[in-house]
């Protein structure tokens, strides 16, 4: 069986770490490079950076950040916010990601996915998706979860996985920096339906959070933010609990 994966997640805006709740209301928590390298000395398994404002802001990532964080870190990891091509792509894998993370340009266009599978691998393209549920239906949002498409989560999911992506990032917008727990229901409807790796995202506030995004979510990975980075809980903690409920986990 495969292990599963805790991830740090570090939302960057004007070079710095932020956070908030439900996509809103950001607060500063600190130097990315100096925050990835703290969580991959205690045990993170990979982490994730994404430029959120890059979009909005229509402009690339800094590939400079890759490389800072690279020569800090001895973990996989993926960088995100601003790709649109595979010109894009390049430098950023190139500087030292080992993956990277798109979002709203795929929305807008989706044969990317096709064209960075194909350049790069599948195992190089997380697509993430950030979605909040309507009515009675989740639906995808873009450039930072504002902008609400007419894209739905599970069928989006699904044309990812067949044009080449070779993760999914799940963000529910509604559980995002609740700390109420994971979006359980959507997430093991999406394990059930790809054949690819799930991340988990939006909501961890416990080990319990954790421990149900693994069990019941079927989640391959539980990405995290405002609990890491502020301390609430450190990742040995949260790795040692998960392996005392039987959980394969890297300790």
């Amino acid at each position: 069986m495969l292990t599963k994966r805790i991830i740090p997640c570090l939302d960057i805006k004007d070079g710095r770490t932020v956070k908030g709740t439900n996509f809103v209301d950001l607060r500063d928590a600190g130097d990315p490079v100096a925050l990835g390298a703290a969580y991959a000395q205690q045990g993170a398994d990979e982490l994730v950076f994404l430029d959120i404002s890059a979009t909005e802001e229509k402009r690339r990532t800094f590939a400079q950040l890759a490389k800072d964080i690279a020569k800090h870190i001895n973990i996989p990891f993926t960088v995100g916010g601003g790709i649109h091509s595979v010109a894009d792509v390049a430098p950023l894998l190139e500087a030292g990601a080992d993956k990277v993370s798109i979002n709203s340009a795929a929305i807008k266009r989706p044969e990317l996915v096709d064209e960075l599978a194909k350049a790069f691998g599948s195992q190089f393209v997380v697509l993430a998706i950030d979605a909040r549920k309507v009515g009675n239906q989740w639906t995808v949002h873009s450039h930072g979860g504002k902008h609400p498409t007419d894209k739905k989560l599970f069928s989006w999911a699904k044309e990812g996985q067949e044009r080449g992506a070779g993760e999914i990032l799940f963000t529910s917008m509604d559980h995002d920096g609740t700390k109420k727990g994971y979006a359980i229901d959507p997430l093991s409807k999406l394990n059930q339906l790809l054949r690819i790796p799930v991340i988990a995202s939006g909501g961890a506030g416990s080990m319990d959070d954790f421990l149900e995004a693994f069990i019941f979510g079927k989640a391959d990975a539980a990405l995290a933010a405002t609990l890491f980075h502020f301390g609430e809980i450190k990742i040995p903690v949260v790795k040692e609990y998960l392996r005392s409920h039987k959980i394969p986990i890297r300790v």
